[in-house]
């Protein structure tokens, strides 16, 4: 089979039986270990996530949250394991700043990450916990070279928690991040994935490592407590979907974003952007403004899944988005409805 790549590249494409895509090769390598190990994807999404928050902690943390869908041969599944806010923070308090704080406990939700792992496990894993997390968990404590790119994201953290002692003996002890290339070692987090493969994320939601976590937050004023991550559950959720053509496009319903991308499909779909050359600027002109109305909807209707104020899936009705595309001139660019986008970063 001959194979025609556009934009005259030269590189001739691998195809291999088995694939895993991650923003760092030493856990794209961790997933394929276990895939080649018998392993099924679900083991090797767990083997990936795990590894990339030692090799990449700058933008993956055991402290962060966790999405999912997955295909088990009739339908798409979804899992929400994003955490609340604790039980106890003062709103009100909240209210009076300018802005939602980023950094110290008022920023930190319930970690749902971990719990992500164990539900996809669970449902959809094949080999034993500790297998998954073996490559992880050598990685921590036998080391790895630090990539270019969390090298810079590394600096960029350390000038930005400088002032918080407990972070900077983990991640700086010498009063820097590591450069490219360097050799790093996290013993301490090895540690504790051992302890999650062990019990099965008892550990972390209500075991030694849930109590360091509520300590340290008792001990900064923060509102976390022992019964907040003992509590924390994921959600089951349906995964919305709209068409391009002949392809059908999944995300998550909120409190993810994935609505704007669909609702920008669903309206660059009705303006025609199945059959139009995708590196044509007339489609590109489309696509960006199918995107203004997708954030603009987003930023409107977007939040905690209890408190939404609309059916996510009834953005997604043909009628309405045909009356967006209608919205839509090829001559002209609207303004942005939901402000201009700021830089950012995540993991996919």
């Amino acid at each position: 089979m001959k194979f025609e790549l556009p934009w005259g590249v030269t590189r001739e494409p691998v195809m291999g039986r088995r694939m895993v895509a991650t923003s760092q090769p030493l856990a794209a390598q961790a997933g394929l270990r276990l895939l080649d190990r018998g392993g099924s994807a679900a083991d090797a999404a767990v083997a990936a996530a795990a590894a990339l928050t030692v090799v990449e902690p700058t933008s993956n943390g055991l402290g962060s949250d966790a999405f999912a869908m997955w295909w088990d041969g009739h339908c798409v599944h979804g899992m929400n394991a994003s955490g609340c806010s604790p039980r106890a923070l003062d709103v009100d308090r909240l209210r009076l700043g300018e802005a939602m704080p980023r950094r110290g406990w008022d920023a930190v939700t319930v970690p749902g990450a971990v719990s992500g792992w164990m539900h996809l496990w669970k449902v959809a894993g094949t080999l034993d916990l500790p297998t998954l997390l073996e490559p992880a968990i050598a990685l921590a404590r036998e080391g790895f070279m630090v990539s270019p790119q969390t090298a810079r994201s590394w600096r960029r953290a350390v000038e930005r928690y400088a002032d918080m002692p407990a972070w900077m003996a983990t991640f700086a002890p010498d009063g820097r991040g590591p450069g490219e290339g360097e050799y790093v070692r996290l013993p301490d987090h090895a540690d504790t994935l051992e302890a999650i493969a062990a019990t099965q994320g008892e550990a972390f939601y209500g075991g030694a490592l849930a109590q360091a976590m509520v300590n340290d937050a008792a001990a900064a004023g923060g509102a976390l407590t022992l019964d907040d991550l003992k509590q924390h559950t994921n959600l089951d959720v349906t995964p919305l979907h709209v068409t391009l053509g002949d392809i059908t496009l999944h995300e998550l319903p909120p409190n993810g974003q994935g609505i704007a991308a669909l609702i920008a499909t669903g309206v660059y779909d009705r303006l025609g952007g199945a059959t139009l050359d995708p590196d044509d600027p007339a489609a590109m002109h489309l696509q960006i403004e199918a995107m203004k109305l997708g954030f603009a909807d987003a930023g409107e209707h977007v939040a905690d899944p209890d408190d939404l104020r609309i059916d996510p899936a009834a953005l997604l009705l043909d009628e309405r988005l045909s009356a967006l595309a209608r919205q839509v001139r090829a001559g002209e660019a609207r303004p942005l409805c939901d402000g201009v986008p700021q830089w950012s970063s995540t993991v996919y």
